[in-house]
């Protein structure tokens, strides 16, 4: 009951949903799938825990071959294949012992792909998750991304084959909005009215060294509502070091980024802003170097209703049987 990786890729990754939560306060991001909404659709479509171990391929590309019977899915950016045949992406496949899973880089837009494997990938579990933490290299298999060679152990399930509707199936674009809350660090302290409306109208590009640490988006020189940083650095962007929450938006000098899973959990950087639970999965999606990105203003209360219906696709009642 395993799955043998002949070409991972890039970077491809063990991830479980939510990852290691509860350790910011000791230096620790979650990890866990920066796609979170595909992830846990990958785990639902084959009979598993939404936040079951799975992999996270970037760009796509990737092959194992599966040493297990039992049910997989893709779900996200890539072009799958089982034993050289295409299969569907957001849909259960059943596969056999010597089957060859494989994918290339997506023909559309889009970043990751995801693959659920029924049973889950049965890592052993560090600090309460098995999801690789790339930079802290705890979690995962052996806390690495996956090389040739590796043998992942399956658990064993229940498998089932479900599809998600396409009325519910997310849209991937090239120029993309995320939905943010202003703040911790924002206007009249810190920045000026003109510069936050600056920053909710610019189409911002992403940059090609972007990852799991975070995304890193083209400089812009900000005005600042202030000269400096007083006691905390002389450039208007630094603060005492504080506590950064994931999917926060740090501007580091001139150049915004958006905290990945991977990202640093504190620092000494003004937070403008935090991409709200619903638009969270969409940065797993931002292609590097070609994508842009659109930040739209909310409050509290329609985040909250942004999430539910983000979760709604999640519901097992609303998926449908192979």
């Amino acid at each position: 009951m395993t799955l043998e990786i002949l070409d991972p890729g890039p970077q491809a990754t063990i991830q479980d949903y939510p990852g290691r939560v509860g350790l910011a306060s000791r230096g620790l991001f979650p990890a866990g799938p920066v796609d979170h909404l595909a992830f846990r659709l990958a785990n639902l479509l084959v009979g598993n825990d939404p936040g079951a171990a799975g992999l996270e391929i970037p760009s796509g590309r990737f092959t194992a071959r599966a040493r297990f019977a039992g049910v997989v899915a893709f779900c996200g950016a890539g072009t799958p294949t089982v034993n050289g045949r295409p299969v569907p992406l957001w849909e259960g496949v059943p596969v056999e012992p010597g089957d060859v899973l494989a994918s290339t880089a997506p023909e559309g837009p889009g970043f990751r792909l995801y693959l659920g494997v029924s049973g889950g990938i049965d890592v052993p579990p560090v600090l309460g998750a098995r999801a690789l933490h790339t930079m802290g290299g705890i979690g995962g298999l052996d806390g690495r991304p996956l090389i040739r060679g590796d043998l992942l152990p399956v658990g064993r399930g229940e498998p089932r084959r479900l599809r998600v509707p396409q009325s519910l199936r997310p849209r991937y674009h090239q120029h993309w909005e995320l939905e943010v809350v202003r703040g911790p660090h924002a206007d009249p302290e810190f920045v000026t009215p003109e510069d936050w409306r600056e920053f909710t109208s610019a189409r911002w590009r992403v940059n090609l060294n972007s990852g799991r640490l975070g995304v890193l988006l083209n400089p812009h020189r900000f005005t600042w509502a202030r000269q400096d940083g007083g006691i905390a650095g002389d450039h208007p962007s630094n603060v005492l070091d504080a506590s950064y929450p994931f999917g926060g938006v740090i501007v580091n000098g001139d150049v915004p980024t958006i905290l990945g899973p991977d990202g640093p959990s504190s620092g000494g950087f003004t937070v403008l802003a935090t991409v709200t639970h619903a638009a969270l999965w969409r940065i797993g999606q931002l292609r590097p170097g070609q994508d842009t990105v659109r930040f739209r203003e909310v409050d509290p209360e329609e985040a909250d209703a942004l999430a539910a219906r983000t979760e709604f696709v999640l519901d097992p009642a609303h998926l449908e049987e192979c």
